[in-house]
């Protein structure tokens, strides 16, 4: 009994400790891939755009991504499809009178702190959609492992669970 008590409050000493820090120095893995868009302005009619083509690619890249189970699977399914997400953004695009890019290598993501977790600046392996000019709010997420393809964007809330808290859960 003595054993269990120790073991019980060494797990809640561990979840706090644990849970604090990593709200605060959440890291995305160094092998995720992301993906953003970046639209072509902030005006109101732009931002729908991006909304438009965010909406379109999270439904395509969850259909082909959905069953990966690796980065480099993720890679090599991202490659062999470039020419898709191009057409896809391009059918979003046809009405609208500006050009875009589709990029998919090591891009640049400036720092971005969102619901308390800080993302530090650098570049990073993603899929990179520029619509014109490229100057306005963009939208990311990853890729892989899947944060947020259909499940969320950036005005729900992404849960990360931790082993520990579920253990207590379960058990106290």
């Amino acid at each position: 009994m003595k054993k269990t008590l120790i073991l019980i409050l060494f797990i809640i000493t561990f979840y706090f400790a644990f849970t604090n820090n990593v709200v605060s120095s959440l890291e995305i893995p160094d092998d995720a891939i992301r993906i953003r868009v970046v639209p072509n302005s902030n005006s109101d009619y732009d931002q729908s755009v991006k909304s438009k083509v965010k909406n379109k690619l999270e439904i395509k890249l969850y259909d082909l991504l959905k069953d990966a189970s690796s980065s480099n699977e993720a890679r090599r399914i991202i490659n062999n499809n470039l020419s898709l997400v191009d057409d896809e953004v391009g059918n979003v695009l046809k009405d609208v009178n500006y050009g875009y890019k589709v990029n998919f290598g090591y891009n640049y993501f400036p720092e971005k702190e969102y619901k308390g977790v800080k993302y530090k600046e650098g570049y990073y392996e993603s899929l990179l959609v520029t619509l014109g000019k490229g100057k306005g709010d963009n939208w990311w997420c990853v890729l892989f492992p899947p944060l947020c393809l259909i499940e969320a964007d950036e005005s729900s809330d992404v849960q990360y669970k931790s082993f520990v808290k579920e253990l207590i859960d379960k058990y106290l």
